[in-house]
């Protein structure tokens, strides 16, 4: 998947970041399990999101769920570049990287678009998270986009650090394009050397590597998006 994460952008090795890279190699071979992925849908419902950001995190988050309503608005019916162009940089402006350990404690959570927007701060899964719904919202067919699971390596070394992208597919073979909450332009696959594949999902399916054929993957993996999705549902997105 070109130059090496910026010094500055970088997210720690945290402790939850570790123990995802040492669980990487038994997902890779996961490939015989039939299993179906909850759905994310692109109805919401504005008036249950309000009332749930204003539950959550109070008239604040409800001025950037406001933001994100506006965002919704002036994208629709734009060209694709603009949607991808649009919605990868309200994020990356939007939301300040913080490790889960620190936003969550010792534990790997994958946060809502509502939780993103309502702290203000998310790292890498939330981000990617954030995009995927938003541009199934604006009419982005979901077969075209996936949660890119990746090895990053850092400057020249051979150190790697897991992290997520979204990547576009014009088909499933394709070369995506990579979002990315660390490098603000959106950039073809090819051009980012500094980032290895392991596997990408969305709600239809998980491809191991750059696969185009779909794969399983593990129940116990699969439960952190899950979670994501019963509460979206709660939340007003679904």
């Amino acid at each position: 998947m070109s130059a090496a994460l910026p010094a500055s952008h970088r997210p720690l090795a945290s402790p939850a970041r570790r123990r995802f890279l040492a669980g990487l190699g038994g997902m890779a071979l996961a490939a015989g399990l039939g299993l179906r992925i909850p759905a994310v849908d692109a109805n919401l419902d504005p008036a249950q999101l309000r009332q749930s950001m204003q539950r959550l995190y109070g008239q604040s988050g409800v001025a950037v769920l406001e933001e994100w309503f506006t965002l919704l608005d002036r994208l629709a019916g734009a060209d694709l570049q603009s949607q991808l162009k649009g919605v990868n940089d309200f994020f990356n402006r939007r939301v300040r990287w913080v490790d889960d350990d620190k936003n969550w404690g010792p534990v790997d959570h994958w946060a809502t678009p509502l939780e993103t927007l309502g702290q203000g701060k998310g790292d890498c899964e939330d981000y990617s998270i954030a995009k995927y719904v938003t541009l199934k919202q604006l009419g982005v067919p979901g077969n075209q986009l996936r949660m890119i699971y990746v090895k990053a390596r850092i400057g020249r070394s051979s150190i790697t650090q897991a992290h997520m992208v979204l990547g576009w597919y014009e088909t499933p073979s394709a070369q995506p394009l990579v979002l990315d909450n660390l490098v603000p332009s959106i950039t073809p696959a090819e051009q980012r050397t500094d980032l290895d594949p392991v596997f990408s999902f969305n709600s239809q399916g998980l491809w191991a590597g750059g696969s185009s054929q779909s794969r399983a993957d593990p129940l116990a993996r699969l439960s952190r998006w899950r979670g994501v999705i019963d509460r979206m549902r709660d939340q007003g997105f679904i």
